[in-house]
């Protein structure tokens, strides 16, 4: 069974930091891209990053680049998103999400292949 377990979130003032750690088991993790996909309220989900197999190549949405980084530790199986100068806008469910195809997470395209139950990111100004 292929769990994708997030921790890491909570409330933060507008300017802080936070690292959103996944923990997957179940699946071959470095044979998987792996993404970090939020949705604020009342919002569609949306690509925040994603991070290639062997973890050399990172893509961000445009509203975190410099602010975020995405990494992932192969040997643990576990994948990190360290948020900078977080902004209210940051204000969401984070969901961790691996496939095969990287295109799939920027795309956040309804055959995703597995997703983490989300954890709650909010940033109060």
């Amino acid at each position: 069974q292929v769990q994708l377990v997030e921790s890491g979130g909570g409330l933060v003032q507008a300017g802080d930091s936070l690292t959103l750690s996944c923990a997957a088991s179940g699946l071959p993790f470095s044979s998987y891209a792996m993404g970090w996909v939020r949705q604020a309220p009342g919002k569609e989900r949306e690509f925040v990053a994603g991070i290639i197999r062997g973890g050399g190549s990172a893509y961000y949405a445009d509203s975190v680049k410099g602010r975020f980084t995405i990494s992932r530790d192969n040997a643990k199986n576990i994948v990190y998103l360290q948020m900078n100068s977080l902004k209210v806008e940051d204000t969401g469910v984070y969901y961790c999400a691996g496939d095969l195809r990287l295109h799939n997470l920027v795309v956040v395209a309804t055959s995703i292949e597995y997703w983490g139950q989300g954890t709650q990111v909010t940033v109060s100004s």
